[in-house]
């Protein structure tokens, strides 16, 4: 059986800088009617950069919603229409001063399917290049470069909380382990 949902009637209820958030009314396979609540979001990217010497380089900051400091891979939001690639080298070099080299895409990540939109995009490379970082004015990290295997160790003990970067860690690993890397 095909599963759907077909939507019926949507409205914007919030309409913010980085996100929509809508109500809609969907038919159901069964017939019925039900709501949902929905934020829309451009999505993102993230990529897993390693030295040559197998060491990840990964951002700390501060994260509001959370109120606390986290280490992540650089990452960042996809303007509307932007080409998700092109994004994910930007954010390596304005976040940790690198350029690539033999990016390899990781797939995509769908981070709260269900009630956003939001898809991130995610690659692993070498760095080819430090040159300087080129932070937002509002933009506040630190790079650290941390062993591939200690990163793999701090994901599955919980040290390092953020799902797209336990993921593209998981799968960078299962890349440099089978040689594609």
């Amino acid at each position: 059986m095909e599963h759907f949902e077909k939507t019926l009637h949507s409205e914007v209820k919030f309409s913010g800088r980085i996100f929509t958030v809508k109500e809609d009314s969907v038919l159901l396979e069964n017939g019925e009617e039900a709501r949902r609540e929905v934020v829309c979001h451009n999505g993102g990217v993230c990529v897993a950069a390693l030295t040559d010497a197998d060491e990840l380089l990964l951002v700390r900051q501060y994260r509001y919603p959370y109120g606390e400091v986290l280490l992540e891979l650089p990452a960042g939001k996809l303007e509307a229409g932007e080409d998700p690639f092109k994004a994910a080298c930007r954010e390596q070099r304005e976040e940790t001063g690198t350029t690539g080299r033999n990016y390899v895409s990781l797939g995509r990540l769908y981070p709260t399917p269900g009630y956003c939109g939001e898809v991130i995009h995610m690659w692993a490379c070498r760095v080819a290049e430090s040159l300087e970082q080129r932070l937002d004015p509002d933009e506040f990290l630190d790079v650290v470069k941390l062993p591939l295997e200690k990163a793999v160790e701090w994901v599955m003990d919980n040290r390092i909380p953020d799902s797209k970067t336990q993921v593209a860690i998981l799968k960078c690993a299962a890349l440099v382990s089978a040689g594609k890397l």
